[in-house]
């Protein structure tokens, strides 16, 4: 029976063959020799022994490795910070909690080591890799995201991608040689499978010009061989076979489902209520007007204008026709409100969920609209030898790649260039120079000599020809040794070394000043700043064209995958650094809500369902000048924009979190101190209120003791004054009645005598 192939191992074998073209061979032995190079293996096989037996110096003066370590630091100095900005308003809260998630899961897996790999495999092998993924037996199976970094060389990709990130690449793969053995631990489930796995190594080469029997070796595990990969359970060599994780962008059918949500049973009740109370006003309000129009038609039949049988037949017409009218409006009513009242949902579910959906009968009457897309998803097929393990597509909210590519320098195509490869030539030149002098130096301090064969002991001046104050015997009869003296080298030579220097600067863009040389150095402070700022303007444009992009993507992947994880209640611990100064920080997704009956009828901080953007915190990656920081700082609290506390924790002052305890008893000392002096302050005011009062009562009882005198006084003088009045007007009284008394008693008299003349007259006239 013939063996069956494994069609799916095939095509991914073809697809790696396709990606191994001579272009990315070509591309990996350059880089590889740039890797070697910062790494201090310099020197070929052939010009180790080309040296070794000319006796010229085999040593290299490495120029590459400052360059290398400082474009490390200047690209790992902090951690990156990652913030989301929510799409929808409900999800701010949630949003903001995706920047200490991102924090954890960095954490977790020592994002900062490899973050530093993968910079420095940009910086040497022109592109660094960070991988996301998930391991589902993390966590006691509640499974966790996790970051790996794999090596460049390792990668291969879509020869026709066009993108910075390769976005729009077909596929990627990541392809290890492992011992079988090894393989078995990572997938104990396909250990038969692996057993079986045919080991087809012949695609392996060499990808350096250095011969593997010499003195030096290239750092790179592929030239491995089998008798390396040792089985101690077997007690003999393992067997080494390739594994191959190809990850794959495929379209699938979406359909953009909008369905209605049906009314519970107290809902459906609130609508009939409704619905009746707007039919019985439309049945009243008809009813009003058939009878309008049955007396009109009555007086029609009075007139004789209308006959009785058509006046019958139109009030039954009319009759049947309200009631039909009335039916139609309920239902209208009814629909109307339902259709106000119930809720409209909206999801995304691939084609052949919906064509299972529309099987069940109570599904379509709720189905609002329908909308087909397609979609990108992630597909990864894990095959070893040329067996498949296993084929799988990521969950739906996967839609990148969650390979992110960190370039030096973007080529516009998968083969991009690495900061080491222009300064090949200037170090080879380095160190041939450096060689030569060396070595002329040494011609110099060590003569040859020219003579006669036979006219002296070669021996005996091979040994003390050198020593001071030898004696160096030659036979008789023959010539003196002639001493055989080194050419000069010529100045220009040493100014070529020089220049050859500043060049290496000048390509790298990392001079002697960022790396503490003083020679080179500002003397003001303000000047040291400003080299600062023009001497890091080529690393920070990287940065920004290169690194952050790809920091960028790596947050986008890294909210893919937890969201796609963390689906079930999780608490996360963080430990944050403040200048020094440790807090734990607890961050708590997808709490489960219940309600009275303890059933669960939601999620506070629903991570998984949440919707929103992730950006980069620009330049949060480059180093701060902290002197300068801690200057600006300075200003501002003279300013008193920022407290002491916030200088503090970006000082170098020992024991700052003691410190900082402190100063915080200091200060809530002093709030103590200050609440008991307002305290006392109060009591003081009080007192002094209190004593004002009481002289005021003291002066205002003076006051009423003095206006109780006066008006005593008032009183005894107005008394006195009014028993004079009385008195006087007693006087006046009794002189007023003595003159009226007077008066008329002299007016009596007066008329008596009146009286008495007159009777005289009469008498007398009598």
């Amino acid at each position: 029976m013939a063996k069956r192939t494994d069609k799916t191992a095939e095509r991914i074998k073809l697809l790696f063959e396709g990606a191994n073209s001579a272009t990315r061979q070509q591309w990996e032995y350059i880089n590889q020799k740039g890797y070697d190079f910062a790494n201090d293996n310099q020197l070929t096989e052939e010009e180790f022994q080309s040296l070794e037996e000319q006796g010229m110096p085999t040593f290299t003066i490495n120029r590459i490795i400052p360059v290398v370590e400082m474009l490390n630091y200047y690209a790992t100095a902090n951690d990156p910070r990652w913030q989301a900005v929510a799409t929808e308003g409900s999800d701010v809260d949630v949003a903001a909690v995706f920047s200490d998630v991102a924090d954890y899961i960095w954490n977790q897996n020592d994002g900062v080591s490899l973050y530093a790999n993968a910079i420095n495999d940009a910086i040497t092998k022109s592109c660094g890799y960070l991988v996301v993924g998930a391991d589902a037996n993390s966590d006691n199976g509640m499974g966790d995201v996790v970051i790996q970094q794999p090596d460049p060389f390792d990668v291969y990709v879509d020869a026709k991608s066009r993108d910075l990130l390769f976005k729009d690449a077909a596929y990627v793969i990541i392809r290890k040689i492992l011992p079988r053995r090894h393989l078995q631990n990572i997938f104990p489930e396909y250990k038969a499978k692996i057993k079986n796995a045919n080991a087809d190594n012949s695609s392996e080469y060499s990808y350096t010009e250095k011969a593997l029997g010499g003195t030096q070796h290239d750092f790179h595990y592929k030239n491995i061989s089998e008798a390396e990969s040792w089985d101690p359970d077997k007690a003999q060599n393992d067997q080494l076979v390739p594994l191959y994780e190809t990850y794959e962008k495929i379209r699938v059918p979406y359909i953009n489902v909008f369905y209605r949500i049906p009314l519970d049973v107290d809902q459906l009740k609130e609508v009939s209520k409704v619905v009746n109370l707007k039919v019985k006003e439309m049945t009243a309000e008809l009813e009003v007007k058939m009878s309008e129009d049955v007396v009109a038609m009555e007086e029609m039949v009075k007139r004789g204008t209308m006959l009785p049988d058509r006046y019958k037949l139109e009030v039954d017409k009319a009759v049947k026709q309200m009631g039909n009218q009335i039916q139609n409006a309920k239902r209208e009513f009814q629909s109307k409100l339902v259709a106000e009242t119930s809720k409209i949902r909206n999801k995304i579910i691939t084609e052949k969920e919906f064509q299972l959906m529309e099987k069940n009968p109570d599904f379509l009457p709720t189905l609002v609209d329908a909308v087909k897309f397609y979609g990108n998803r992630i597909k990864l097929s894990c095959v070893v030898g040329d067996k498949t393990l296993y084929q799988k597509v990521l969950p739906n909210n996967i839609t990148e790649f969650p390979i992110v590519p960190f370039h030096y320098k973007w080529t516009g195509t998968p083969f991009s260039m690495s900061a080491v490869s222009p300064l090949i030539g200037k170090q080879r030149e380095l160190n041939k120079a450096h060689q030569l002098m060396v070595h002329n130096a040494s011609l110099g301090s060590s003569l040859r000599w020219l003579h006669e064969e036979g006219s002296i002991d070669s021996d005996y001046w091979e040994q003390y020809a050198s020593a001071p104050g030898a004696l160096l015997p030659i036979r008789p009869g023959a010539a003196p040794p002639t001493p055989v003296q080194p050419a000069p080298l010529s100045n220009a030579f040493f100014g070529i070394v020089n220049e050859g220097k500043q060049d290496m600067e000048y390509l790298a863009g990392i001079y002697a000043a960022m790396q503490g040389d003083t020679d080179s150095q500002h003397e003001t402070f303000r000047g040291m700043l400003a080299m600062d700022e023009y001497g890091t303007r080529r690393i920070k444009q990287w940065m920004k064209a290169s690194v952050e992009p790809a920091l960028r993507q790596m947050g986008k992947v890294i909210m893919q995958y937890s969201q796609a994880i963390y689906q079930s209640h999780k608490v996360m611990r963080l430990v944050q650094p403040n200048g020094g100064m440790d807090q734990d920080k607890e961050v708590e997704i997808n709490k489960p809500m219940y309600n009275d009956l303890g059933m669960a009828v939601g999620k506070f901080n629903d991570y998984s369902a949440a919707k929103f953007d992730v950006k980069i915190v620009a330049g949060s990656t480059l180093p701060i000048n902290r002197w300068a920081y801690l200057d600006e700082l300075k200003e501002l609290l003279k300013l008193g924009v920022v407290d002491d506390v916030a200088v503090l924790a970006e000082s170098d002052v020992r024991n700052k979190t003691k410190i900082e305890e402190r100063k915080s008893q200091i200060k809530q000392a002093q709030q103590e101190i200050e609440g008991l002096e307002e305290k006392i302050k109060d009591k003081d005011g009080s007192i002094e209120t209190l004593e004002r009062q009481v002289v005021q009562a003291h002066m205002q009882i003076k006051i009423m003791r003095a206006e109780l005198e006066v008006d005593k006084k008032k009183h005894e003088v107005k008394a006195r004054q009014e028993a004079e009045i009385m008195e006087t007007k007693g006087r006046q009284k009794v002189l007023r009645d003595t003159m009226d008394l007077d008066r008329k008693n002299s007016a009596k008299e007066l008329n008596t005598a009146v009286k008495n003349v007159q009777n005289t007259k009469e008498k007398s006239n009598g």
